[in-house]
Order: structure tokens, then C-alpha cells, then sequence
């Protein structure tokens, strides 16, 4: 019986390890499946992703090189030559024409203007009577005066024919003598206060606007006309004092004024101030300009200028070629492509001197002939390609005109 039971015991137990065997086998089989799907789909993927990596690089590519042709539009920019000039050299400054005599006439007493006898704007001449004031009384007086300075008169020849007869004393006649002396007196007090009604013109020039009318009532001291020399005229201005070294009399000076355009007055300087002002280091000077026709007014401002030597040579280029910066001021220049195929911008910083009308001096950086833009330079940079279109700047001058809009 054991033995027989130990038998089947063996049997099932074998039984028993073949099955558990055949599942494990199972089992691996569906894991080595699973993996190997899982390899499939990753690579599946991976494959996806590379197809559009590639694509995508390569469209990135086609980009790149099609900005590199095309690159940004060409500037329209205006250019000119760096240009050789003369400058003069010479003093400049804003002047004041004064005249060389000019009041404001007056009465010296009150009255009543009785009579006008001039015009608003009236050139006149020296001892010219302008108006006259009410002197009826004073000339009555006059007449009072000068009959007792011819009553005096009588009493002196009397007195001097008694003395000579020695009928009288010496005192006697002296007194006589002082009476008519007296009388005289008054009679030149009495037509003194008559001129005081009269308005004369103390000398030649040309009068302002009229401030009295016939009948009016003045007082002492009360304005009636302006009255200014016209010819020759002052014209005032100021010069640093480094000026002083050729400033000189007689040296010519010119003026222009733009209410009368194109049109020069040459005179010589009459005058320099003794001290220079010690705030502004500005020294006054004083020219005479002959003015015959009375173009220049009291009060108006002139341009002047002085020659100091003769012209010099420079460099100049148009103002509005200058791109100024606070580290630098710089110009671009125009360089031909390779090939003659357009044209580039290079940038150049430079050193300037003297501005004078539409043009500036240029001191270093630039050469003669080089080729600069003058229009449009602040859409630059260093490389830019350039459309020259000359024409479409304005012509710079070196004295410019303005003119009204």
C-alpha cells in the first residue's frame, strides 16, 4: 500500500511541475510579444519624429538662405562731393542803428500852440520854427520893456551931455547908466520868453510822428516831436575781445539789413569803447555809414560784418550730412560695390570747425572728392545699400536768402 501511494504521489507532483512550466513559458512568450510591440510603436515614432525634424530643418535652411540673398531694401538717400573752398576770414555781429544826434523836442514853458508847421515824417532844417505857442502877453511885455529901455536911452544921452558941462556928479551918471543897462536887460528876458513859445529845429534831420494838435494846451516839458539826423548814421554792435588785436579806426565795415535784401552798406568804424564790459567780455564798437536816401531808421538791427585777412582754404560739406551724437560726429560716405554693382555706406567720425550758411568745415576725417550722403543719412548703417537720387536734396549755399513760405 505505501508503495502504491508513493506512486501516484510521483505522478501528480510531475503532472504538476509540467503545467506550472507551460504557463511560465506562456507567459514569456506574451511578455517578449508585448516588448516587442512596444520596440515596433518606438520605433515607429522615432522614425515619425526624424522624418519631421529633418523637413523642418530643412525648411528652416531654405529660409536662411533666402534672407541671406535678399537682405534688407536699398536706402534712397541724396549725395555731394566733399567740397574745397575760401572762407573770409572775418568778424561777424548784430548791430543797432543809432544816429549821431536825435532828441525828443519839448516845450520849455506852457501855452496854447497857436501855430503847426510841420508833418508827421518831415525832413527839415536846422532853425526850422515847428509850432509856435500863444505869446501875446509876452510880446506886450516887450513892448513895455522896450519903451523903457529907449526912455533909459534918452536919460543916459542927457545925463552924459550934463556931465560933460559938469552940471552933474559922476554918481548921476552912473545911475543913468545902470538904468538903461537894466532896461536893456529886460527887453532880452521879455524876447527870450517869446522864443520859449517857438519850436525850432536845432538841427537837420527828419522828424517823427507828431504828438500835438493845433489849439492844445501844453505843459512844460511836454514830448511834441522826435527828431533824428539821417545821414551819416551810427550803427552800434559788439566784438569778444580777441577782437581787439586788429580792431582798429577806420577799418571798413559792411552791413546788410533783410528789409532791404541784396543791398550793402560799406562804412568805416568811428569809435571804439574804452573799457570792455566785465560781464559779457564784450568790447562796443561804433561805425559811421553814410545814408543819403534815409534807408536806416533809428532803432534798426543790421548784419555786420569785418574783414580780418584774406580767405582761407578748407574743406566744407553740406550741414545735413552731419549726424552729431554725443560721442561723435560722423558722415557717411558712399563706396561703389565690387563689380559696379550699387553702392555701399561706411561711416566715418570727424572733426568739424566753422559753420557758415548751408555748409560746415570739416578738419579731419574726410578727404577732397570723397562722395557723401547729404540727404537720408539717419536711416543708415555701416553696410547698407544705397539708391542715389541726387536731385531730391535742396542746392546748399553758402549765403542763403530766406524767403517767405
Amino acid at each position: 500500500m505505501p508503495t502504491s501511494t508513493n506512486k501516484k504521489r510521483k505522478k501528480v507532483n510531475h503532472v504538476s511541475n509540467d503545467t506550472t512550466f507551460e504557463i511560465l513559458i506562456m507567459a514569456n512568450k506574451k511578455v517578449i510579444s508585448s516588448i516587442q510591440k512596444t520596440l515596433v510603436t518606438v520605433a515607429i515614432l522615432a522614425a515619425i519624429i526624424g522624418v519631421i525634424l529633418f523637413f523642418y530643418s530643412m525648411n528652416i535652411k531654405a529660409m536662411a538662405a533666402a534672407g541671406a540673398m535678399t537682405g534688407p531694401p536699398p536706402v534712397a538717400v541724396a549725395t555731394a562731393d566733399v567740397s574745397e573752398m575760401e572762407w573770409p576770414v572775418e568778424s561777424a555781429a548784430i548791430g543797432t542803428i543809432t544816429p549821431l544826434q536825435g532828441v525828443t523836442l519839448s516845450v520849455e514853458v506852457p501855452g496854447t500852440i497857436t501855430e503847426l508847421s510841420f508833418e508827421s515824417g518831415q525832413p527839415v532844417k536846422k532853425g526850422d520854427v515847428l509850432a509856435k505857442l500863444d505869446s501875446r502877453s509876452e510880446r506886450a511885455q516887450l513892448s513895455a520893456v522896450e519903451a523903457a529901455r529907449d526912455l533909459a536911452k534918452l536919460s543916459l544921452d542927457r545925463s552924459k551931455q550934463l556931465l560933460e558941462r559938469q552940471t552933474i556928479s559922476q554918481a548921476e551918471f552912473d545911475a543913468a547908466d545902470a538904468e538903461y543897462k537894466q532896461a536893456l536887460a529886460n527887453v532880452q528876458n521879455a524876447k527870450s520868453a517869446i522864443d520859449k513859445k517857438e519850436i525850432v529845429a536845432p538841427f537837420d534831420g527828419r522828424l517823427g510822428i507828431r504828438r500835438i494838435n493845433l489849439g492844445q494846451y501844453l505843459t512844460a516839458g511836454e514830448a511834441v516831436v522826435s527828431l533824428q539826423s539821417i545821414d551819416p548814421i551810427y550803427v552800434s554792435f559788439f566784438l569778444p575781445q580777441k577782437e581787439l588785436a586788429y580792431l582798429k579806426v577806420g577799418l571798413p565795415v559792411e552791413t546788410t539789413s533783410d528789409a532791404f535784401p541784396g543791398q550793402q552798406i560799406i562804412g568805416k568804424i568811428s569809435a571804439l569803447a574804452a573799457e570792455v564790459d566785465a560781464s559779457s567780455r564784450m568790447i562796443e564798437v561804433q561805425a559811421t555809414l553814410p545814408n543819403p536816401n534815409g534807408l536806416l531808421a533809428a532803432g534798426m538791427f543790421v548784419n555786420v560784418r569785418i574783414e580780418q585777412a584774406d580767405p582761407r582754404p578748407l574743406r566744407a560739406v553740406p550741414a545735413s550730412s552731419v549726424l552729431y551724437a554725443s560721442y561723435g560726429n560722423s558722415i557717411y560716405t558712399v563706396i561703389p560695390v565690387e563689380g559696379g554693382q550699387g553702392y555701399t555706406a561706411n561711416q566715418k567720425f570727424v572733426k568739424l570747425g566753422e559753420r557758415r550758411g548751408d555748409y560746415v568745415e570739416v578738419i579731419e576725417g574726410l578727404e577732397l572728392d570723397e562722395r557723401i550722403v547729404t540727404d537720408g543719412a539717419f536711416k543708415l548703417y555701416p553696410g547698407a545699400s544705397l539708391i542715389l537720387q541726387d536731385d531730391r536734396a535742396p542746392v546748399p549755399q553758402l549765403n542763403p536768402v530766406l524767403t517767405d513760405s
